[in-house]
């Protein structure tokens, strides 16, 4: 949301507990973030799980993270299923969408949020955001794998880089845990994040 847009709606929502939402963030606190969802369209697909944890500096706040489940949605079927493993059953307490989105944006606020390939949750989630709240998430977007890619390209111009998140955390040597499920992805962009701003990155050893 560019500077002039950001201004409108502050205005727009000025007498609503939304207001805050569009002021501009201060600080280095950010949020990392990922959603399963029933496909990989981000035009059509729904939401199953959202789940975020904060960045406060270099420090991952794991002890109190967000976690989400939403009804199972119409389009939950065989396939996506096969995608990230949650069934019916799984949802069967699940949040509505609005009280879904209601939580995430409080736990989110006005926060940049952090992802891989976050532009593809931002945009179901501003679809969501959109339809339910009436205004697109006003937060900025910082793609892990960008950050890497750029570090890289200076290290070693024009070499090939595998930009998968696997091959990600294992030159940068982290702890990814590889289950993929929303809080696991949500902390593993976390820590390269943290790694990619705070640390440095090494030659890879093929190079």
């Amino acid at each position: 949301m560019n500077l002039l847009s950001r201004y409108w709606h502050r205005y727009q929502w000025r007498n609503t507990h939304y207001a805050h939402l569009f002021a501009t963030p201060t600080g280095e606190e950010v949020v990392s973030l990922d959603c399963e969802t029933t496909s990989l369209d981000p035009h059509k697909a729904e939401l199953v799980t959202i789940a975020a944890t904060k960045i406060r500096g270099n420090m991952i706040i794991t002890s109190d993270p967000l976690t989400l489940s939403l009804r199972a949605p119409s389009s939950l079927n065989a396939q996506s299923v096969k995608i990230h493993g949650i069934r019916h059953q799984d949802l069967n307490n699940g949040l509505s969408e609005k009280d879904a989105m209601l939580h995430l944006i409080d736990f989110i606020e006005n926060r940049p949020i952090v992802g891989y390939y976050i532009q593809y949750d931002k945009a179901i989630l501003d679809r969501y955001a959109k339809r339910l709240l009436g205004f697109k998430l006003p937060n900025a977007t910082i793609e892990v794998s960008d950050i890497y890619r750029k570090k890289l390209e200076h290290i070693l111009p024009n070499a090939y880089y595998d930009l998968s998140m696997e091959a990600i955390g294992h030159h940068l040597d982290l702890p990814l845990s590889g289950r993929h499920d929303a809080l696991d992805d949500a902390i593993s962009a976390a820590l390269i994040y943290v790694r990619l701003k705070y640390g440095d990155v090494p030659i890879p050893r093929s190079a």
